[in-house]
């Protein structure tokens, strides 16, 4: 690796006292909120787009593509006495409590009354053991150390098959943050679901335990709306080339290829979003102003994007990955994560040559890097990664002894405070690294059957299945 580089070093040097990467943090958690196909959502667009030009990202433009708008509206819920509970002091008579609670994205709305379950961490083994018939299943946020982590939208798909007319899920990180995520992508759930929190959760383990019963109330919606990226190019002779009438550039085998650098710039309602992801794309766009100054350096073409909707299904990831020539990436770079925690975080997703990579940068500028090889689709790599793109994800390793799980994201309290300039400032760094290198790499693609077996080793298929995220041409 090229380090001594003085183009590379003073780039680098500049990038130390670069306050743009959290200028931008700062205007987007100004926002009243960033959700997808909201107004907030919108003008991030424009904030992103000029941070990109300003950073000196070429021919920086909007794109818009169409979505499932959904408004969370209110809920209610409250735990009620069981009709089969004696009244001797042990069972659930008397019982008519309410708690907070906030829908997920693309609850329906609903009123259900049931028996309240605990399916515990919500894993398929826990949710195979209980019956959910009619029931409202309340599961945890988190899964157990030494298993694979299962996510949100597995858990409600498998309480759904199993039975369940409502779903709850509780937070495990403490302060009276009811989390929130999504239940399917672009599309209404086939149940209401909501999100309580860990204090609350305390609770409805004792009231399930108890015979307990429960009604949850939704009033969300959903209607046809639209979000945006935006994207840039920079370096590589064809980022220079002129567009034809439909606003696409005429592909030239020879000079075409590109890395794409993406960051989902979107953020959930009830927060500020700046863990996730204003941190992301606060370190893209910085890793995006280095790029800029190696830009005669630069191998091929890198393409920088900020990406709508993440956070309700990969929408703009999924917009991007359709508009583009996928037999010209060479590589993706998401960064989903990245800048929240001091050491950066690999998720190679199945490619050696990404992983080799990424220790080659971390040994020659000192840097520790944490790894995880095994490939997951709940990020804006997968719609490029499932068509065999080599995909890396920058994230970033929470200090020794923290839970499982988002900790602040997708909750109230992800907010500005919770981020140091300097993580933002050095993981920009790195990544602008990592990219530049990629430019000289043709990383092997990533075939369906190695990705097929990968995901069956984690024992993933089912969940996936559940999930409705697993592709219809992998059978």
């Amino acid at each position: 690796m090229d380090d001594g580089n003085p183009d590379l070093e003073r780039a680098l040097g500049r990038a130390w006292t670069d306050d743009r990467p959290w200028d931008l943090l700062t205007r987007l958690t100004e926002l009243p909120d960033r959700m997808g196909g909201s107004p907030g959502e919108r003008k991030a667009t424009e904030i992103t787009r000029e941070a990109l030009s300003e950073a000196g990202i070429a021919d920086v433009r909007i794109d818009e593509f169409p979505m499932q708008h959904w408004r969370r509206g209110t809920t209610e819920f409250a735990v009620l006495g069981s009709e089969t509970a004696s009244d001797d002091g042990d069972g659930a008579t008397g019982i008519d409590r309410s708690f907070d609670a906030i829908a997920l994205p693309y609850s329906p709305a609903g009123d259900v009354e049931g028996p309240l379950v605990d399916v515990g961490y919500g894993t398929p083994e826990e949710i195979d053991e209980v019956d959910l018939q009619g029931a409202i299943a309340v599961a945890s946020t988190t899964t157990p150390r030494g298993q694979r982590f299962v996510h949100r939208m597995e858990k409600f798909g498998h309480a759904v098959a199993a039975g369940a007319e409502a779903f709850v899920f509780a937070n495990h990180v403490p302060g009276q943050l009811p989390p929130t995520g999504a239940l399917k992508f672009d599309a209404e759930a086939a149940v209401p679901g909501v999100g309580v929190s860990r204090e609350t959760h305390d609770w409805l383990t004792e009231y399930a335990e108890r015979g307990a019963r429960a009604r949850l109330r939704v009033d969300a919606s959903t209607e046809d709306g639209s979000s945006q990226n935006v994207h840039g190019t920079v370096g590589g002779e064809a980022s220079h080339a002129s567009e034809n009438s439909s606003g696409q550039r005429p592909r030239d085998p020879e000079t075409d290829e590109e890395v794409i650098l993406l960051a989902h710039y979107d953020a959930h309602d009830i927060a500020e979003g700046a863990l996730d992801n204003g941190c992301g794309i606060a370190t893209a766009a910085g890793a995006a102003s280095i790029l800029a100054a190696l830009e005669d350096d630069l191998a091929c073409r890198v393409r920088i994007a900020g990406v709508g909707c993440e956070e309700i299904g990969l929408l703009g990831a999924e917009a991007l990955a359709e508009e583009t020539d996928l037999e010209s990436v060479r590589a993706v770079v998401n960064v989903d994560g990245a800048g929240r925690f001091r050491n950066l975080k690999a998720l190679s997703h199945a490619s050696e040559t990404l992983a080799e990579l990424a220790d080659d940068v971390a040994d020659a500028f000192g840097q520790p890097i944490v790894h995880d090889p095994d490939p997951h689709p709940f990020s804006d790599h997968w719609p490029f990664l499932r068509a065999g793109v080599p995909s890396i994800q920058l994230h970033s390793e929470p200090p020794t002894g923290g839970e499982r799980g988002r900790g602040w994201g997708h909750t109230a309290a992800d907010t500005r405070d919770k981020v140091d300039p300097r993580n933002l400032r050095e993981h920009a760094m790195l990544t602008a690294v990592l990219v530049r290198e990629l430019t000289r790499t043709s990383p092997p693609r990533v075939s369906a059957d190695e990705l097929r077996e990968r995901f069956e080793e984690q024992e993933y298929v089912p969940g996936m299945r559940a999930a409705d995220v697993w592709p219809t041409a992998w059978g």
